[in-house]
């Protein structure tokens, strides 16, 4: 599985993977911000953007093997590896399956526990109806919870390229997706093994993922850094563009200032 990348920039690879169910297209302003600090690259995970699903079962292992291919193919031994929400959740089974490929994490609006059955059930009924009926469902009952109340009261333009991306979601991309995410294990043990530099943020008006999740996580880490962006939501990266490149520079500059052995 080749996957489809967008890239920006020369240096240290941050490789940053993207939302449930929105593509790399998503990271505009982090490649065009953060690209005179590092090398970003953006991967349309399977089944989104430009890259094609195949006939693998839903896995997010496969998804973070996936990852680890790109890497091979880019020529890059390790990388800081991070994820906004569905990307947290591939994030984290990359660390699980390629530890020593990862030279730093980053977890924005995403979280560690597994589903509980009420939310697994949902995402079954998700993938269902939009198999059977198409967009409709994630425009009506997906993307309102993705982005903030600010957002939507004071920034129209970001609320409609977001409602774009969401609408033009392949089928069986989402239905896939949601059935991978629906049987992801607890990764909090996962966090606790990490042997590299943790970066969480979460939006401050965040539903889906709230602070407490992203607080969790970081308390997970002996070294955990937490950055809360103010006036954002689910996708704190698309909402606060500005203040999210800012929390993940900061950490590129300090954390991560020194290789690690």
């Amino acid at each position: 599985m080749q996957l489809y990348t967008r890239s920006a920039g020369t240096g240290l690879p941050v490789v940053l993977l993207h939302a449930f169910p929105l593509s790399s297209a998503m990271w505009l302003a982090q490649r065009e911000g953060l690209a005179k600090a590092c090398r970003v690259i953006t991967p349309d995970l399977r089944g989104f953007g430009g890259s094609r699903l195949g006939d693998d079962e839903p896995s997010l292992d496969l998804m973070a093997d996936d990852v680890a291919r790109l890497l091979d193919d880019e020529g890059i031994e390790r990388a800081v590896v991070g994820g906004l929400s569905m990307g947290g959740y591939v994030t984290m089974a990359f660390c699980r399956r390629h530890p020593d490929r990862v030279l730093g994490v980053i977890l924005a609006d995403t979280k560690a526990g597994a589903d509980p059955p009420p939310a697994r059930d949902n995402r079954e009924r998700i993938a269902q109806a939009v198999l059977s009926d198409g967009s409709e469902v994630l425009v009506s009952e997906v993307l309102p919870a993705l982005i903030g109340p600010t957002t939507r009261e004071r920034r129209a333009m970001v609320f409609g390229r977001v409602k774009g991306l969401v609408q033009s979601a392949p089928p069986g991309a989402v239905a896939w997706a949601q059935r991978a995410m629906a049987a992801r294990p607890d990764s909090f043990d996962t966090l606790s093994a990490l042997k590299v530099p943790l970066l969480v943020v979460v939006g401050e008006e965040d539903e889906l993922s709230p602070p407490a999740d992203a607080e969790a996580m970081a308390r997970a880490v002996p070294d955990g850094r937490l950055e809360i962006i103010p006036k954002a939501g689910h996708l704190s990266a698309v909402e606060q563009p500005e203040a999210f490149n800012t929390a993940i520079t900061e950490f590129l500059r300090t954390d991560l200032a020194t290789p690690r052995p």
